[in-house]
């Protein structure tokens, strides 16, 4: 058994479980820009992409992430614009991070994700979709990451809710869209025609104590209350795993 197929020590079935305590007021502070990307590859099943496992002793360690950091000073071009550094910025991470040089202008954005206002040091990121030949060979930087893996967005759903992989709602979700797509080429021509999703998270729980992640067309989002009768934009982070519900769906 590889370590990549161990239990994770500690499962993202409520990731945010230690940055929030009952009665804590919202951070204010605003969210670190941060940018990743999605890489693409198409194989003889299907769809895969480049997952990248963080240093089990940094924060969200061990978890499974798309390439990506944060935005440095010097990726801003000068005119200033936010987008257009986080093309450099994750550009310049997967470098970093996986050795592959890859072409910002290349890159769909196709979502933004801002955690709720929790804790102090929080990345409100940029989502974006590139293909990648399959010739490209991955160089992990051993600090940071620890272990790569090309996989099939459903093979990485089902290993999660397997206790086997560990990432955050974010990355779900967006394995959840990826997996609804035959080819790069068809996936990458549906984000190119729709505009960017934009996800502002808010928490609530459940009846049963369930730790809820909360977005924008929910009946529950405005007042941060799961238990809002309604339409549904959540995943709820049971024991048993996560729990993934959108009356709007359509990608």
């Amino acid at each position: 058994m590889s370590s990549s197929d161990k239990t994770p020590e500690k499962h993202a079935s409520d990731p945010y479980a230690d940055l929030i305590k009952p009665g804590d007021k919202p951070i204010t502070e605003e969210a670190i820009p941060a940018a990743t990307v999605v890489l693409l590859r198409d194989s003889d099943a299907g769809i895969e992409t480049l997952m990248l496992r963080k240093n089990k002793n940094i924060r969200f360690g061990g978890m499974w992430v798309f390439p990506g950091g944060r935005i440095d000073a010097d990726d801003y071009p000068a005119s200033g614009d936010k987008t257009e550094a986080a093309r450099f910025a994750a550009a310049r991470e997967t470098h970093e991070e996986a050795g592959i040089h890859t072409d910002p202008e290349d890159f769909i954005w196709f979502s933004h994700w801002t955690p709720p206002p929790i804790t102090p040091k929080r990345f409100t990121t940029w989502f974006f979709a590139a293909r990648v030949p399959e010739h490209k060979e991955i160089i992990i930087d051993g600090g940071e990451i620890h272990e790569h893996q090309w996989i099939s967005p459903k093979d990485a759903i089902e290993r999660h809710t397997a206790r086997t992989l560990d990432f955050v709602p974010p990355t779900w979700v967006t394995l959840h869209y990826l997996a609804k797509y035959a080819s790069v080429d068809e996936l990458l021509n549906v984000f190119a025609s729709r505009p960017p999703k934009i996800y502002e998270t808010h928490l609530g729980k459940t009846e049963d104590g369930d730790r809820v992640a909360i977005w924008h067309g929910d009946a529950g989002y405005e007042d941060w209350d799961a238990k809002v009768e309604g339409e549904r934009h959540r995943i709820t982070m049971a024991k048993s795993g996560f729990i993934f519900e959108n009356s709007f769906e359509d990608y």
